[in-house]
Protein backbone atom coordinates (compact mmCIF):
# COMPACT_ATOMS: atom_id res chain seq x y z
CA UNK A 1 0.00 0.00 0.00
CA UNK A 2 1.21 3.55 -1.11
CA UNK A 3 1.93 5.64 1.68
CA UNK A 4 1.14 9.70 1.17
CA UNK A 5 4.44 10.50 3.32
CA UNK A 6 6.72 8.26 1.29
CA UNK A 7 5.71 9.70 -2.39
CA UNK A 8 8.39 11.54 -4.29
CA UNK A 9 8.84 15.83 -3.71
CA UNK A 10 6.69 17.44 -6.06
CA UNK A 11 3.79 14.70 -6.75
CA UNK A 12 0.82 15.97 -7.04
CA UNK A 13 -2.74 14.26 -8.06
CA UNK A 14 -5.40 16.16 -9.53
CA UNK A 15 -9.09 14.78 -8.99
CA UNK A 16 -12.29 16.34 -10.76
CA UNK A 17 -16.04 15.44 -9.05
CA UNK A 18 -17.99 14.52 -11.87
CA UNK A 19 -22.54 14.91 -11.86
CA UNK A 20 -22.66 12.30 -9.04
CA UNK A 21 -20.01 13.56 -6.35
CA UNK A 22 -21.63 14.07 -3.03
CA UNK A 23 -20.36 13.94 0.66
CA UNK A 24 -18.09 15.45 2.78
CA UNK A 25 -14.13 16.30 1.03
CA UNK A 26 -12.41 13.91 3.25
CA UNK A 27 -14.65 10.75 2.53
CA UNK A 28 -15.03 11.47 -1.48
CA UNK A 29 -11.15 11.86 -1.66
CA UNK A 30 -10.37 8.90 0.14
CA UNK A 31 -13.12 6.82 -1.84
CA UNK A 32 -11.67 8.58 -5.12
CA UNK A 33 -8.58 7.36 -4.74
CA UNK A 34 -9.34 3.55 -3.97
CA UNK A 35 -8.54 4.18 -0.50
CA UNK A 36 -4.55 4.23 -1.21
CA UNK A 37 -4.26 6.82 1.69
CA UNK A 38 -6.46 5.99 4.66
CA UNK A 39 -8.91 9.02 5.54
CA UNK A 40 -7.00 9.98 8.37
CA UNK A 41 -4.21 10.32 6.25
CA UNK A 42 -6.60 12.58 4.09
CA UNK A 43 -7.76 14.97 6.49
CA UNK A 44 -3.73 15.19 7.61
CA UNK A 45 -3.25 16.69 3.85
CA UNK A 46 -6.29 19.01 4.40
CA UNK A 47 -5.19 20.52 7.43
CA UNK A 48 -1.67 20.84 6.09
CA UNK A 49 -2.85 23.14 3.37
CA UNK A 50 -2.02 20.53 0.83
CA UNK A 51 -5.36 20.08 -0.86
CA UNK A 52 -6.00 22.82 -3.19
CA UNK A 53 -9.55 24.01 -4.31
CA UNK A 54 -8.89 25.89 -7.55
CA UNK A 55 -5.84 26.85 -6.52
CA UNK A 56 -6.57 28.06 -2.70
CA UNK A 57 -5.91 25.72 0.67
CA UNK A 58 -9.76 23.48 1.53
CA UNK A 59 -8.76 23.89 5.57
CA UNK A 60 -12.18 22.44 6.09
CA UNK A 61 -11.93 18.01 5.71
CA UNK A 62 -15.96 18.43 6.25
CA UNK A 63 -16.81 20.61 3.49
CA UNK A 64 -19.64 19.33 0.80
CA UNK A 65 -18.26 18.34 -2.30
CA UNK A 66 -19.73 19.83 -5.83
CA UNK A 67 -20.25 18.28 -9.40
CA UNK A 68 -16.95 20.07 -11.10
CA UNK A 69 -14.76 21.08 -8.55
CA UNK A 70 -11.30 20.06 -8.91
CA UNK A 71 -8.83 19.41 -6.33
CA UNK A 72 -5.04 19.18 -6.27
CA UNK A 73 -3.93 17.44 -3.74
CA UNK A 74 -0.15 17.96 -3.13
CA UNK A 75 2.03 15.18 -1.65
CA UNK A 76 4.76 15.64 1.22
CA UNK A 77 8.38 14.87 1.04
CA UNK A 78 9.67 10.98 1.39
CA UNK A 79 10.18 9.79 4.58
CA UNK A 80 12.28 6.84 5.61
CA UNK A 81 10.42 3.91 6.72
CA UNK A 82 13.08 2.83 8.77
CA UNK A 83 12.88 4.75 12.44
CA UNK A 84 16.52 6.26 13.19
CA UNK A 85 17.99 6.80 16.96
CA UNK A 86 17.54 10.31 18.76
CA UNK A 87 18.88 11.15 21.80
CA UNK A 88 15.70 11.39 23.70
CA UNK A 89 16.14 11.35 27.56
CA UNK A 90 15.01 7.83 28.98
CA UNK A 91 13.81 7.46 32.33
CA UNK A 92 14.68 3.96 32.89
CA UNK A 93 13.14 1.67 35.75
CA UNK A 94 14.61 -1.67 35.28
CA UNK A 95 16.81 -3.41 32.15
CA UNK A 96 18.55 -6.16 31.45
CA UNK A 97 19.20 -8.36 28.42
CA UNK A 98 15.74 -9.09 27.38
CA UNK A 99 13.62 -6.32 28.55
CA UNK A 100 13.51 -2.56 29.68
CA UNK A 101 11.50 -0.72 31.66
CA UNK A 102 10.92 2.90 31.30
CA UNK A 103 8.57 6.07 32.93
CA UNK A 104 6.45 7.48 30.19
CA UNK A 105 6.59 11.44 30.05
CA UNK A 106 3.65 13.25 28.53
CA UNK A 107 4.06 14.10 24.70
CA UNK A 108 5.72 11.39 23.63
CA UNK A 109 4.47 9.42 20.77
CA UNK A 110 4.82 5.62 21.35
CA UNK A 111 6.13 4.42 17.78
CA UNK A 112 6.18 6.55 14.63
CA UNK A 113 3.40 7.48 12.15
CA UNK A 114 1.53 10.23 10.42
CA UNK A 115 2.54 13.77 11.81
CA UNK A 116 5.08 11.56 13.67
CA UNK A 117 7.98 10.40 12.08
CA UNK A 118 10.93 11.45 14.47
CA UNK A 119 10.88 11.99 18.37
CA UNK A 120 8.88 8.56 19.36
CA UNK A 121 9.89 6.48 22.16
CA UNK A 122 11.18 3.87 19.68
CA UNK A 123 13.69 6.71 18.54
CA UNK A 124 14.74 6.74 21.95
CA UNK A 125 14.92 2.84 22.44
CA UNK A 126 16.55 2.70 19.18
CA UNK A 127 19.20 5.18 19.95
CA UNK A 128 19.65 3.54 23.78
CA UNK A 129 19.29 -0.41 22.98
CA UNK A 130 21.02 0.17 19.59
CA UNK A 131 20.99 -2.92 17.41
CA UNK A 132 19.30 -5.41 19.50
CA UNK A 133 15.76 -3.95 18.80
CA UNK A 134 16.27 -4.64 14.90
CA UNK A 135 13.27 -6.38 13.60
CA UNK A 136 11.73 -7.02 16.85
CA UNK A 137 7.85 -7.00 16.02
CA UNK A 138 8.20 -5.05 12.80
CA UNK A 139 10.03 -2.34 11.49
CA UNK A 140 8.09 0.62 13.12
CA UNK A 141 7.25 -0.98 16.03
CA UNK A 142 10.00 -2.66 17.39
CA UNK A 143 10.15 -4.11 20.48
CA UNK A 144 6.94 -2.15 21.37
CA UNK A 145 4.11 -5.08 22.89
CA UNK A 146 1.69 -2.26 24.33
CA UNK A 147 1.42 1.36 24.20
CA UNK A 148 0.08 4.37 25.80
CA UNK A 149 -1.31 7.67 24.26
CA UNK A 150 1.21 10.22 23.32
CA UNK A 151 -0.45 12.39 26.56
CA UNK A 152 -0.79 9.26 28.85
CA UNK A 153 2.34 9.20 31.39
CA UNK A 154 3.30 6.04 33.17
CA UNK A 155 5.10 2.42 33.17
CA UNK A 156 5.92 0.59 29.65
CA UNK A 157 7.94 -2.78 29.27
CA UNK A 158 9.55 -3.27 26.15
CA UNK A 159 10.97 -6.36 24.45
CA UNK A 160 14.79 -6.73 23.64
CA UNK A 161 14.57 -9.79 21.69
CA UNK A 162 12.40 -11.86 19.96
CA UNK A 163 11.87 -14.27 22.32
CA UNK A 164 10.99 -11.69 25.34
CA UNK A 165 8.69 -10.19 22.48
CA UNK A 166 6.80 -13.10 21.89
CA UNK A 167 6.46 -14.12 25.39
CA UNK A 168 5.10 -10.54 26.46
CA UNK A 169 2.80 -10.17 23.76
CA UNK A 170 1.23 -13.25 24.80
CA UNK A 171 0.91 -11.84 28.37
CA UNK A 172 -0.88 -9.01 27.26
CA UNK A 173 -3.28 -10.54 25.00
CA UNK A 174 -3.99 -12.54 27.98
CA UNK A 175 -5.04 -9.72 29.64
CA UNK A 176 -3.53 -11.65 33.01
CA UNK A 177 -6.02 -13.80 32.85
CA UNK A 178 -3.91 -16.79 33.43
CA UNK A 179 -0.52 -15.11 34.20
CA UNK A 180 0.68 -12.39 36.37
CA UNK A 181 0.26 -9.58 34.35
CA UNK A 182 -1.76 -6.01 36.03
CA UNK A 183 -2.28 -2.85 34.96
CA UNK A 184 -3.20 0.04 36.69
CA UNK A 185 -3.63 3.31 36.12
CA UNK A 186 -4.65 6.72 37.82
CA UNK A 187 -7.34 9.55 36.49
CA UNK A 188 -8.82 12.34 37.40
CA UNK A 189 -12.36 12.34 36.37
CA UNK A 190 -15.40 15.42 36.43
CA UNK A 191 -17.81 14.75 39.31
CA UNK A 192 -18.32 11.51 41.75
CA UNK A 193 -19.07 8.35 40.00
CA UNK A 194 -22.08 7.23 42.24
CA UNK A 195 -20.66 3.81 42.74
CA UNK A 196 -17.68 4.10 44.22
CA UNK A 197 -16.26 1.40 43.42
CA UNK A 198 -17.79 0.05 40.02
CA UNK A 199 -17.10 -2.45 36.81
CA UNK A 200 -17.76 -0.56 33.60
CA UNK A 201 -18.38 -3.41 30.49
CA UNK A 202 -18.78 -1.93 27.41
CA UNK A 203 -17.96 -3.16 23.96
CA UNK A 204 -15.57 -0.64 22.44
CA UNK A 205 -14.86 0.08 18.24
CA UNK A 206 -14.17 2.61 15.89
CA UNK A 207 -16.37 6.01 15.97
CA UNK A 208 -18.37 6.73 13.55
CA UNK A 209 -16.67 9.11 10.91
CA UNK A 210 -13.28 8.91 13.02
CA UNK A 211 -10.81 6.75 12.28
CA UNK A 212 -8.53 7.64 15.56
CA UNK A 213 -12.04 8.05 18.63
CA UNK A 214 -13.48 5.31 19.88
CA UNK A 215 -17.13 4.49 20.53
CA UNK A 216 -18.93 2.26 22.71
CA UNK A 217 -20.91 -0.10 20.95
CA UNK A 218 -23.78 -2.48 21.34
CA UNK A 219 -22.99 -5.66 22.13
CA UNK A 220 -22.93 -8.00 18.70
CA UNK A 221 -22.18 -5.32 16.54
CA UNK A 222 -19.15 -6.68 14.41
CA UNK A 223 -17.17 -3.78 15.65
CA UNK A 224 -17.35 -4.16 18.97
CA UNK A 225 -14.36 -5.79 20.93
CA UNK A 226 -14.63 -6.58 24.80
CA UNK A 227 -13.75 -3.83 26.99
CA UNK A 228 -13.81 -4.32 31.01
CA UNK A 229 -12.32 -1.59 33.48
CA UNK A 230 -12.61 -2.05 37.26
CA UNK A 231 -12.51 1.10 38.99
CA UNK A 232 -12.40 2.72 42.61
CA UNK A 233 -12.69 6.74 43.65
CA UNK A 234 -9.76 7.28 45.99
CA UNK A 235 -10.67 10.81 46.54
CA UNK A 236 -13.20 13.40 46.33
CA UNK A 237 -12.42 17.14 45.57
CA UNK A 238 -15.25 19.90 46.54
CA UNK A 239 -18.02 17.30 48.13
CA UNK A 240 -20.85 18.37 48.40
CA UNK A 241 -23.61 17.63 51.58
CA UNK A 242 -25.38 15.52 48.86
CA UNK A 243 -22.27 12.73 47.23
CA UNK A 244 -22.12 14.98 44.50
CA UNK A 245 -18.04 16.58 44.20
CA UNK A 246 -16.79 17.99 41.13
CA UNK A 247 -14.06 16.27 40.51
CA UNK A 248 -12.61 13.03 42.00
CA UNK A 249 -9.25 10.69 41.96
CA UNK A 250 -9.84 6.82 40.60
CA UNK A 251 -7.97 3.55 40.60
CA UNK A 252 -8.45 1.86 37.35
CA UNK A 253 -7.73 -1.59 36.53
CA UNK A 254 -7.74 -2.89 32.75
CA UNK A 255 -9.30 -6.65 32.45
CA UNK A 256 -9.20 -5.52 28.61
CA UNK A 257 -6.39 -3.22 26.78
CA UNK A 258 -8.23 -1.63 24.36
CA UNK A 259 -7.14 2.12 22.64
CA UNK A 260 -8.46 4.63 24.90
CA UNK A 261 -10.08 2.20 27.00
CA UNK A 262 -10.12 4.24 30.18
CA UNK A 263 -11.22 7.56 28.35
CA UNK A 264 -14.18 6.19 26.78
CA UNK A 265 -15.70 4.17 29.45
CA UNK A 266 -15.73 6.96 32.09
CA UNK A 267 -17.20 9.35 29.51
CA UNK A 268 -19.31 7.17 29.03
CA UNK A 269 -20.94 6.59 32.52
CA UNK A 270 -20.72 10.65 32.57
CA UNK A 271 -17.36 11.35 34.02
CA UNK A 272 -15.20 11.98 31.27
CA UNK A 273 -10.78 13.28 32.13
CA UNK A 274 -9.89 16.70 33.11
CA UNK A 275 -8.13 17.89 30.44
CA UNK A 276 -9.65 15.22 27.47
CA UNK A 277 -10.58 17.20 24.35
CA UNK A 278 -11.61 14.16 22.31
CA UNK A 279 -14.35 12.84 24.99
CA UNK A 280 -14.65 15.32 27.92
CA UNK A 281 -15.03 18.49 25.69
CA UNK A 282 -18.56 19.49 26.62
CA UNK A 283 -17.48 19.41 30.29
CA UNK A 284 -14.76 22.51 30.40
CA UNK A 285 -17.49 24.97 31.63
CA UNK A 286 -17.71 22.58 34.52
CA UNK A 287 -14.37 24.59 35.45
CA UNK A 288 -16.39 27.90 36.19
CA UNK A 289 -17.87 26.11 39.28
CA UNK A 290 -14.34 26.09 40.90
CA UNK A 291 -13.07 28.35 42.81
CA UNK A 292 -10.18 31.04 41.13
CA UNK A 293 -7.05 28.89 41.59
CA UNK A 294 -8.77 25.59 40.54
CA UNK A 295 -10.27 26.89 37.62
CA UNK A 296 -7.28 28.29 36.41
CA UNK A 297 -5.42 24.94 37.12
CA UNK A 298 -7.75 23.35 35.22
CA UNK A 299 -7.97 25.25 32.30
CA UNK A 300 -4.44 24.93 31.46
CA UNK A 301 -3.99 21.12 32.30
CA UNK A 302 -3.11 20.56 28.95
CA UNK A 303 -3.57 17.06 28.56
CA UNK A 304 -5.89 14.37 29.84
CA UNK A 305 -5.28 13.59 33.80
CA UNK A 306 -4.26 10.03 33.19
CA UNK A 307 -1.07 7.94 34.52
CA UNK A 308 -0.44 4.04 34.04
CA UNK A 309 1.26 4.10 37.59
CA UNK A 310 1.17 0.25 38.26
CA UNK A 311 2.51 -2.69 35.46
CA UNK A 312 3.36 -6.24 36.57
CA UNK A 313 4.29 -8.75 34.03
CA UNK A 314 6.36 -12.39 34.18
CA UNK A 315 10.05 -12.55 33.23
CA UNK A 316 9.87 -13.81 29.95
CA UNK A 317 13.42 -15.74 30.84
CA UNK A 318 13.38 -15.89 34.61
CA UNK A 319 9.54 -16.30 35.15
CA UNK A 320 9.87 -13.99 38.20
CA UNK A 321 7.00 -11.88 38.79
CA UNK A 322 8.33 -8.27 38.16
CA UNK A 323 6.40 -5.57 39.62
CA UNK A 324 6.76 -1.22 38.88
CA UNK A 325 5.30 1.44 40.11
CA UNK A 326 5.75 5.22 39.46
CA UNK A 327 4.26 8.01 41.27
CA UNK A 328 1.69 10.39 39.62
CA UNK A 329 3.83 12.88 37.69
CA UNK A 330 4.06 16.68 38.38
CA UNK A 331 1.62 18.07 36.40
CA UNK A 332 -1.31 15.57 38.03
CA UNK A 333 0.40 15.77 41.47
CA UNK A 334 0.03 19.62 41.42
CA UNK A 335 -3.70 19.63 39.49
CA UNK A 336 -4.75 17.00 42.52
CA UNK A 337 -3.13 19.27 45.23
CA UNK A 338 -5.06 22.02 43.84
CA UNK A 339 -8.13 21.01 43.56
CA UNK A 340 -7.98 19.85 47.34
CA UNK A 341 -7.36 23.42 47.96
Amino acid sequence: MSDPFKEAAGNRKVLTADETAEGRLDAWLTAQMDEEFSRSRIQALIKANAVLLNGAPVTDAKRKVRPGDTYEIALPEPEDPTPLGEDIPLDVLFEDEDVIVISKPAGLVVHPGAGNWTGTLVNALIHHCGDSLSGIGGVRRPGIVHRLDKDTTGVMVVAKNDIAHRHLSLQFADHGRTTPLERAYQAIVWGRPRQLVGTVNAPLGRATGDRTRRSVKRPGSPDADEAITHYEVIERFHEAPDATALASLIDCHLETGRTHQIRVHMAHIGHPLLGDAAYGGGFKTKANLLPDAAKEAVNRFPRQALHAYLLQFEHPRTGEVMHFEAPLPDDMEELAAILRG
